[in-house]
């Protein structure tokens, strides 16, 4: 089953064109809008396609309460021991710095847009122009949310991580019937970072066939290996975390990748998108010079007129200008119809 190609701001993104990668800015900027140009700047350097932002308060994410459901207290969280109100406090982008990151981005030639997490966002981004909309993992069964994000008619991007099939086909379902024709499922996991052993890349081209629709990774593990990994198995989008450097922190540092490797992940998934080709056997018009270094059978020392052909006499070497060396078993015990001089490549005019 194929898909339509998705048309964001301009760019085409689908099977028949390289990646479409996007930096994901979100707390990383550490509450100073400088430190957030500056990620625009290196995203652009680095090749990105898109960079993204979220759009949210801590009062439009939770209740400000410091104790029981409302704290972070698993040990393995990296934000364990502040409540989730502190949390989105610290790491959310002020909505005055929207335009000014938005205009840098457009300066610079990068699609921007960002990840809603309310009605209110919607409207305050409708203003901004955005050319697409993102809806996190978290957020992907908010019914009302995806309704309303899709009711622009604009493109919906939509992160898997942790939603089952039928959880997945009632966000679906509800974005289309809202109005959006054109969704981008990534294949998330939400784990912060994520490992490569529980990615399951193999869902993308299930995803694929399911929904009918393009589909692409959100991934936090670190390097670039799982998302070059998962352009091979058909991911036309990939979104990774970006930092100007993890050593500086910031809420989502920890798993961000540097200018430096966002840069290579741009490189080396175009470079796998390119390797995937076509269904091909027999020498490429580039190997055509090369099959003149086969193995071919030469003549290994001077034969005269009359001598018989032997395992001495004859043998597969390298170039390729004689016979196929599938022939020697047939040509050894002929004799030579002429006087053959060593280094002569072997045809059967000369037996």
């Amino acid at each position: 089953m194929t898909t339509d190609t998705v048309n964001i701001a301009g760019k085409l993104i689908g099977t028949g064109y390289k990646p479409f990668i996007i930096a994901e800015m979100s707390g990383n900027h550490n509450q100073s809008l400088e430190r957030a140009l500056q990620i625009v700047e290196e995203a652009a350097k680095a090749g990105v396609d898109a960079l993204k932002l979220q759009t949210y308060t801590a009062d439009t994410m939770t209740l400000d309460i410091n104790e029981g459901e409302f704290f972070i207290n698993n040990p393995d969280s990296l934000w364990k021991g502040q409540s989730y109100y502190e949390l989105y406090k610290e790491a959310y982008t002020p909505w005055e710095w929207h335009e000014p990151i938005f205009n840098k981005c457009r300066e610079l030639g990068l699609i921007v847009f960002s990840s809603p997490f309310d009605k209110t966002a919607v409207d305050f981004l409708e203003e901004l122009d955005v050319p697409c909309y993102k809806i996190a993992s978290f957020e992907n069964t908010d019914i009302p949310l995806v309704e309303k994000v899709a009711s622009t008619g604009k493109p919906l991007i939509i992160s898997t991580g942790m939603a089952t099939v039928a959880e997945l086909d009632e966000t679906v379902r509800a974005a289309r019937n809202a109005g959006c024709k054109d969704i981008i499922l990534l294949k998330c996991t939400s784990t912060y970072p994520s490992t490569p052993d529980n990615s399951n890349l193999l869902t993308i081209p299930h995803m694929r066939e399911l929904f009918n629709c393009e589909v692409g990774l959100s991934d936090h593990t670190m390097g670039i290996g799982v998302g070059v990994a998962s352009v091979v198995l058909g991911a036309t989008v990939i979104e990774k975390h970006f930092t100007l450097s993890r050593a500086e922190g910031g809420t989502d540092a920890a798993f961000s990748m540097e200018p430096d490797e966002i840069k290579a992940l741009v490189i080396e998934t175009e470079r796998a998108w390119q390797s995937l080709g076509q269904i091909s056997y027999g020498p490429t018009s580039a190997e055509i010079p090369s099959l003149k270094d086969r193995r071919s059978l030469y003549v290994a020392e001077d034969i005269l007129a009359g001598q018989e052909l032997t395992k001495e006499n004859i043998r597969a070497i390298r170039p390729g200008h004689g016979l196929k060396p599938k022939h020697l078993k047939s040509i050894l015990g002929k004799t030579a119809k002429q006087d053959i001089k060593k280094g002569t490549p072997l045809s059967w005019e000369l037996l």
